[in-house]
């Protein structure tokens, strides 16, 4: 984890930015962003802020890139913090602004995008839009997750998957997600307070015991 550096004021990457105008920075990717959010991450030990004299938190670029690529992970991977951290600590922050620029840029694709990225036709994302595998927003556009199934599907055709063959995934990522909502439910009171981070976390541990299940499941198949 980077040292929590003391920003030099001026302009530039190394500006001094204070917590407000990280959040501005970032609001229009992550409309839940708060303060307490950001507190919570360097509780975590996850971001290390600067100092001034007074005890006020500074931030420069490169701390706001870390912090894109947190929110990033948690949003779009559900990765858990843990795993976010040992991303962090195998990349110079260097690396992980340069992946989090390139992650971050919102993906919107047409049907004819999501099947030229897969190299499938036209029926096939109409089998997966018609089995909710795969849905476009009120723009008509799909997203990175869009993406990442329409890929996946692509390659194991390969090995004989059919469209029909995904209802169960359908049903079980439903019904984690219901577990999910119940889990994050007590806390509902709180509002939207860390609400995506809890949830984030959730989902990956559920990720990671349906991955070991599979595993299990593997060494009888050998």
């Amino acid at each position: 984890m980077p040292a929590a550096r003391s920003p030099r004021p001026g302009s530039g990457r190394d500006a001094a930015l204070t917590i407000g105008k990280v959040i501005a920075a970032l609001q229009a990717d992550f409309p839940d962003l708060s303060v307490s959010k950001i507190r919570f991450l360097e509780a975590e030990g996850l971001l290390s802020p600067g100092r001034t004299p007074a005890g006020y938190r500074t931030y420069t670029a490169a701390d706001v890139e870390r912090l894109r690529f947190i929110l990033t992970a948690q949003r779009d991977n559900f990765w858990p913090l843990k795993v976010i951290r040992a991303a962090l600590e195998e990349q110079s922050i260097e690396t992980v602004e340069i992946a989090s620029d390139r992650s971050t840029r919102p993906v919107r694709l047409t049907a004819e995008d999501l099947a030229a990225a897969g190299g499938v036709d036209a029926e096939v994302i109409d089998q997966l839009i018609a089995g909710g595998l795969i849905g476009a927003d009120g723009s008509g556009r799909f997203g990175a997750a869009d993406r990442r199934i329409v890929e996946a599907v692509a390659a194991l055709r390969g090995y004989g998957l059919e469209t029909r063959h995904l209802r169960p995934f359908k049903a079980a990522a439903d019904r984690e997600i219901g577990l999910l909502e119940q889990m994050l439910a007590p806390s509902a009171r709180g509002g939207g307070r860390d609400r995506a981070a809890r949830a984030a976390e959730i989902a990956g541990h559920l990720l990671a015991i349906h991955g070991a299940l599979l595993q299990k499941g593997l060494a009888d198949v050998r």
